[in-house]
């Protein structure tokens, strides 16, 4: 059976270099654009993309529709149907405009790719973003063992992540220098960390709580005067393996190297959280945590501004609308407590969100 056509390939290689090279996109964008065209391809069985007809979009899209999911054996959600989909219909608009094939395909050919304005509102809806209370953090931080140093990383990681609300990608490339204790901060140095969008910004120390400060205190210092780490080495080693008395690989303390990815952190996370009885939530649950925290805390439009760039946010509103949603429990609290006359308060969230706009000149 054919496995790939060799113009398809040719062209394809251009299409993800424009997406690295011309619009700055990321691997992840860019290996979930080589998925799309894979799955569009295997449907086709490899035609070349110049024999392209609206016609096939249409097929294709019906027959994405009816495809199971590997994993949970359901029909593929309206989210990874309009993700999937999108990727193509980009992928020919930029085709329609390539020598040898603009002759070829029509522009608006690709639009056949568009799913149902019903199916399009389903795919992008708003899902409530879940994440652990602070209290919750804090008893699985409590019952993590430190018995070894390994356990003492882990622990210190959970402290970390909740001090700064630092991305997991960058957790695992940052270095002891980038740690700054009496300052209280982190420097997200995007030459070294990977950062969102290569960006490079101070994050300060989260005020949630003395205890928490202690325990990445405690683990800076194991590493450096004890083990006699310097700079230039790990904020959070990777896991040294080695053979066991068992004659199995078994964990075997720390390397003096960084995690090559994120994944051993949330799989830390998992291992914490199932542990302490608490269902996973992820490191990155641990951003909207923190906001809803700041949300409660923050008394001024100015106090939020700040909050909002200790998190890498440049502008407040991407705080609001990407972490700021009121949780669902806090919601049924607020319009139950409506029902009860009370006093004029001032409502500091909603006030900073009415100095943000006005501001912006929106309102």
């Amino acid at each position: 059976m054919k496995k790939h056509n060799p113009e398809n390939e040719r062209i394809k290689r251009k299409y993800f270099a424009f997406l690295k090279e011309a619009k700055r996109h990321s691997e992840p964008t860019i290996d979930a654009a080589a998925k799309a065209l894979n799955r569009f391809e295997v449907y086709t069985k490899y035609r070349d993309f110049k024999s392209f007809h609206f016609e096939q979009a249409i097929a294709f899209k019906r027959n994405l529709a009816e495809q199971k999911g590997k994993v949970t054996g359901k029909t593929l959600s309206k989210s990874t149907l309009h993700a999937t989909l999108s990727q193509l219909k980009r992928f020919f608009q930029w085709l329609a405009m390539q020598p040898g094939y603009k002759s070829r395909i029509q522009y608006p050919d690709a639009e056949y790719f568009n799913l149902s304005d019903k199916d399009t509102r389903i795919a992008t809806a708003r899902r409530h973003q879940k994440a652990p209370t602070m209290e919750q953090v804090k008893h699985v931080i409590s019952t993590m063992p430190t018995s070894t140093e390994i356990e003492k990383r882990n622990r210190a990681l959970f402290a970390f992540t909740l001090l700064t609300g630092a991305r997991d990608g960058a957790i695992a490339s940052m270095k002891l220098k980038h740690v700054d204790l009496i300052a209280g901060c982190v420097n997200q140095d995007a030459r070294e960390v990977m950062t969102k969008f290569s960006k490079s910004f101070s994050t300060y120390f989260f005020p949630v709580g003395e205890e928490i400060h202690n325990i990445m205190a405690t683990w800076v210092s194991y590493l450096r005067d004890e083990k006699l780490w310097g700079n230039d080495d790990p904020l959070f080693p990777s896991t040294h393996t080695a053979l066991g008395t068992s004659q199995q690989f078994e964990a075997a303390g720390l390397n003096r190297t960084h995690w090559s990815t994120a994944s051993p952190i949330r799989t830390i996370f998992r291992d914490a959280f199932t542990a302490a009885g608490l269902p996973y939530f992820n490191p990155h649950s641990f951003r909207n945590t923190l906001v809803r925290f700041g949300q409660q805390i923050c008394k001024t439009p100015e106090d939020f501004k700040a909050w909002s760039q200790n998190l890498g946010h440049e502008k407040v509103l991407t705080t609001f609308m990407s972490y700021g949603e009121v949780a669902c429990q806090r919601q049924g609290e607020i319009i139950r407590d409506l029902a009860n006359p009370q006093e004029s308060k001032p409502a500091d969230t909603e006030e900073i969100v009415k100095a943000v706009i006005k501001k912006l000149g929106m309102g």
